[in-house]
């Protein structure tokens, strides 16, 4: 039995995902991670008919006091590297969903897990739909060479681009890196006002009320476009589904994998 430790228990994910755990016979919840409750009991914060599921303030905390396998991260950017870190450096394997890391992040995380032949699977978006999007704009980007995201989210989300655009752009300029007609630096007037550069990739992020989340890839040719585009809805069920495909596939892999998709059969 695969047992599961929760960073980010009381969060909107964590609290969708801890429930949908005690339902699974071959998963056990062991403990979580939540600043705001922690020395509390995780099934009675959440009113879950379950048996009692400790709840730590500090991932080092976890580590010393809990027994588990994996730990499932949905924190913020400035906690969840040093959390990863931290479960790799004692043998654990790790589920990233946080958003915000860079690339550097990921190589030194990357490096760790090699070094304790562990896994970690990172992935900006945990829901199918993001992962086909993802899938189905690496395959355009290998025959249209002009493309640039957009990044849509709610107005109180602090990182940008969302680790979904983050991760696309990384991934796409791994297949090929767009051609801009007019240089970004030859721009006459605003420079920023054609987005940020990541990856050799424009990136543009919007956050307004209204917003969940959302991601357009959109390539251009001579005489024809191509849109796809990704939203999310307001419940965390998509992101379960993947979660769960998630833990099924962290013992099949060492090393690092960034997407969803890098652990499905296509």
């Amino acid at each position: 039995m695969l047992k599961i430790c929760i960073a980010g228990a009381t969060g909107w994910v964590g609290q969708a995902l801890s429930k949908s755990l005690l339902q699974k016979a071959d998963i056990q919840l062991t403990a979580g991670l939540s600043r705001s409750y922690a020395g509390r009991d995780l099934s009675e914060v959440l009113r879950l008919d379950g048996p009692p599921i400790p709840l730590f303030g500090h991932v080092t905390e976890a580590l010393d006091a809990a027994d588990f396998d994996v730990l499932i991260d949905f924190t913020n950017p400035t906690i969840a590297k040093s959390n990863v870190l931290a479960a790799l450096k004692k043998g654990k394997r790790v589920i990233l969903g946080t958003s915000g890391l860079s690339d550097a992040d990921f190589e030194d995380i990357e490096q760790v897990a090699s070094q304790k032949n562990s896994s970690v699977l990172a992935a900006g978006n945990f829901a199918i739909t993001a992962v086909l999007l993802q899938r189905f704009a690496e395959m355009a980007a290998r025959y249209i060479p002009e493309y640039e995201l957009i990044d849509y989210a709610a107005a109180g989300k602090q990182d940008a681009p969302s680790g979904t655009v983050a991760e696309l752009a990384y991934r796409l300029s791994l297949v090929q890196k767009p051609k801009i007609e007019v240089d970004i630096a030859a721009t006459i007037g605003r420079k920023d006002a054609r987005g940020a550069t990541i990856n050799g990739i424009q990136v543009h992020a919007v956050r307004l009320p209204g917003h969940v989340l959302a991601v357009e890839a959109i390539f251009g040719a001579k005489d024809e476009k191509l849109l796809l585009r990704h939203d999310a809805g307001s419940g965390a069920d998509p992101y379960i589904q993947g979660i769960l495909l998630a833990i099924q596939k962290i013992n099949t892999f060492t090393g690092l994998r960034r997407g969803l998709d890098t652990v499905m059969d296509f």
